[in-house]
């Protein structure tokens, strides 16, 4: 494969974080107008299940993490062609010493800025500062697929993938929790959850709870790994035609979605434990959007379409910082626009309001990748 960089990913990239910063209320705002069937059902897909169970919201975030994974072989492929080896786990431990720096660095970074999004600056007191985070799990999530991907060939890449997710099943399984035993999921009883309450600092999400916990960020390196496979399968050189890199990739999504429902059984799909069956189907559903996108966007070249995803996936920590309160977009989207909407039936002004906040986020970000100002990190 060429070394140049995948529309599709970038504009996947964009379609994820778009619901994030702003198109979930699009599609809540219409729901509540119209009372459509099929936008009601869409409108409960943009909430997160309760506990067991999956919802397309409860794939936004392993989604951003699989295609973290993914970008590691394609910003790898340069130095490994200049250094004349054939895959990054035999480059010389002169390159690795400063991409090693560089992984850490980022992730210190993104830690940081997790803790920053959950109200640093609004700082009372130590023990009311949450300090897991979404960017948290996904710096020290990418920094171990990354250290993995760097150190063991593709081979034992997925030895390493098949440890943690049977390892972190049976540790949930079989390792007792003081005062509810072994093999309790439940959010009080689980076994992530009570070293959560022991060893996290800061505040809890949910008292008892955090859903970027320490213990459950383990499996969450298979969801990066999986990233990781996907676009080394994609990128080697083989006598597999793109089309029939699709097929398999699309195969291979499948064959991941049963085994997650299959595991389902013993140990429930649920993203706030991120559970090894959740890695699977999730990782499955994820591949399977690659796979399309690659296929409309790369293949097939309908490109025009997905501009604005890219605009968005170009800046995609950016977005997400702002629109987690760091920006008040709401109030930027009336100043230009209220007026206007004032206007229209008021029964379709939370429909109006909700399009003008993405319209001005879009335009924004549209300007960012026109000045290529980019939050890189």
């Amino acid at each position: 494969m060429k070394d140049t960089r995948l529309i599709s990913l970038d504009a996947l990239r964009g379609f994820d974080m778009f619901w994030i910063m702003s198109g979930e209320h699009i599609i809540h705002a219409l729901a509540e107008t119209t009372h459509i069937p099929l936008l009601e059902w869409m409108s409960e897909q943009l909430h997160h299940t309760a506990w067991n169970g999956i919802t397309f919201y409860d794939m936004i975030f392993p989604l951003f993490l699989f295609i973290a994974g993914m970008s590691m072989p394609f910003s790898m492929q340069k130095k490994v062609a200049e250094a004349s080896v054939d895959s990054p786990n035999e480059l010389p431990n002169v390159i690795k010493k400063p991409l090693y720096l560089a992984m850490i660095r980022r992730t210190v970074i993104l830690i940081f800025l997790g803790v920053v999004v959950n109200g640093l600056f609004k700082w009372n007191a130590y023990e009311q500062t949450r300090i897991a985070s979404v960017l948290g799990r996904i710096g020290l999530a990418w920094f171990f697929a990354g250290i993995i991907y760097l150190n063991f060939n593709t081979q034992k890449q997925i030895f390493c993938f098949a440890f943690i997710l049977l390892g972190y099943w049976l540790i949930m399984k079989y390792v007792p929790v003081p005062g509810f035993g072994a093999g309790v999921l439940t959010k009080e009883g689980s076994l992530e959850s009570y070293i959560d309450r022991i060893l996290l600092p800061g505040r809890l999400h949910s008292i008892v709870h955090d859903p970027e916990g320490i213990l459950s960020t383990i499996p969450a390196i298979g969801t990066a790994m999986l990233g990781v496979f996907t676009a080394t399968f994609l990128k080697a050189e083989s006598a597999f035609s793109a089309y029939k890199k699709v097929l398999l990739m699309t195969i291979a999504a499948f064959v991941l979605i049963g085994l997650g429902l299959l595991w389902d059984i013993s140990f429930p799909i649920n993203k706030r434990l991120w559970s090894s069956s959740f890695v699977c189907f999730v990782g499955g559903c994820c591949i399977l959007f690659f796979a399309l996108f690659h296929l409309v966007i790369d293949l097939w070249k309908f490109q025009k379409w997905a501009l604005p995803f890219v605009w968005i996936g170009a800046n995609s920590i950016l977005i997400y910082m702002a629109s987690e309160g760091i920006v008040n977009f709401g109030y930027t989207a009336n100043f230009f626009f209220g007026g206007l909407i004032s206007h229209t039936p008021v029964l379709w002004q939370p429909v109006f309001t909700a399009c003008s906040v993405t319209l001005t986020q879009i335009i924004l970000l549209y300007i960012f990748y026109k000045k290529k100002v980019f939050l890189k990190i």
